[in-house]
């Protein structure tokens, strides 16, 4: 291990999850599970992953107990014959010292039309919108929001009894928690809307059920992000101040480590700062944080335009080193340059840098 890239390596607690680096595989939606059930393929994926030194694990999005919560009758699901498959992944990645996290997730307004699992059945959001100003779904009842937020919660409770190390929520990218929490698609005037404190009113009462189904010590993820896929530019928050004001009721509702996600994981958060947004939502919450964003990658290089099916090359790691021994974020997760390099956290323990191979879409044509 090199000095310049120990603080990577340095173990990590937070309850009772007990890493052995600063490392975590990053959720990519990977769209092989066929009928929703993941096979030994994925189980092999996964433990791939955790043969090669990463910290912690966290899946691709898996749908919860809801009939519009998926895009595609190929993305796993996390419940039903499901969980049959994910308790083979949870054995294989802890056989080879590994930890693993399910992430949560229910799109929304983001399905898929053209390859929808149960096409009869409508999307949902706040307010019927996938994007500002047009109406192409439903709009959830009270009665029916209550219901996702409870799904939301069985899953936290299926993952600790699966044995899972931890459960991650999906309220990033323009999905559904994230759906609430934009003003651009909930118009709502009743307590499910309003200010951007009250939008978030729905992410911190699934996290409020969650942790009454877990209990105290089980720790729970919340996956958060400025941008949204229908819109790249669009931000919940423009000051620290509001960005405060949204995340400390997550605090109190039980949330142990926010995952924060930018496009890129070196651009400013707020004027006046370096800090990115991973490290003004520790700054603010004292809680720790994961920072993602083309780490490892360079130039204008992102994973938007990477998983458009351009490639990126490989880049040093020293600016992400630095932040970390700063103590601006906590932990670092790594995406496309664990799809091209499954020992990716191995080979850059050891130094060896020349062996890692750059990330192109032809990794994304298998699940390997």
């Amino acid at each position: 291990m090199t000095d310049k890239n120990s603080v990577l390596f340095r173990p990590f607690d937070v309850k009772t999850l007990h890493m052995k680096n600063r490392i975590v595989m990053a959720p990519m939606t990977r769209d092989f599970s066929p009928k929703g059930v993941p096979g030994a393929n994925v189980v092999e994926y996964y433990r791939k992953r955790a043969a090669g030194g990463v910290g912690l694990i966290v899946t691709e999005g898996t749908t919860i107990d809801h009939p519009a919560a998926s895009g595609s009758d190929n993305y796993p699901r996390f419940h039903g014959d499901a969980l049959d498959g994910w308790a083979k992944v949870v054995e294989a990645v802890h056989a080879e010292g590994g930890l693993i996290a399910p992430q949560l997730w229910h799109l929304g307004m983001m399905r898929n039309p053209k390859q929808v699992f149960n096409p009869d059945v409508p999307s949902v959001g706040p307010s019927g919108l996938k994007v500002p100003g047009k109406r192409s779904g439903h709009t959830l009842t009270d009665s029916e929001i209550g219901d996702i937020i409870a799904a939301f919660a069985k899953g936290a409770a299926d993952a600790r009894r699966l044995g899972f190390d931890a459960a991650e929520f999906h309220g990033a990218h323009g999905y559904l928690i994230d759906q609430f929490f934009w003003d651009g698609t909930n118009e709502r005037t009743d307590k499910w809307g309003g200010d951007l404190v009250a939008r978030g009113r729905f992410g911190v009462e699934i996290v409020k059920a969650a942790r009454a189904a877990v209990g105290p010590d089980f720790p729970l993820i919340l996956r958060l992000s400025q941008w949204k896929q229908q819109d790249f530019t669009r931000r919940l928050a423009d000051t620290p101040a509001e960005w405060e004001a949204f995340v400390l009721p997550f605090v109190d509702a039980g949330v142990d480590v926010f995952h924060c996600s930018t496009r890129r994981f070196w651009e400013p958060e707020f004027e006046g700062s370096d800090l990115n947004l991973a490290g003004w939502t520790k700054k603010l919450t004292g809680k720790p944080t994961i920072t993602v964003g083309s780490v490892s990658l360079g130039g204008s290089d992102d994973f938007i335009a990477a998983f458009a099916g351009q490639g990126a090359e490989i880049a040093a790691i020293d600016s992400l080193v630095e932040r970390m021994e700063r103590g601006e974020f906590d932990l670092v997760a790594i995406g496309r340059a664990l799809l091209a390099n499954p020992d990716w956290s191995n080979v850059v323990k050891a130094g060896r840098f020349a062996d890692l191979k750059a990330y192109s879409k032809d990794v994304l044509v298998e699940l390997v």
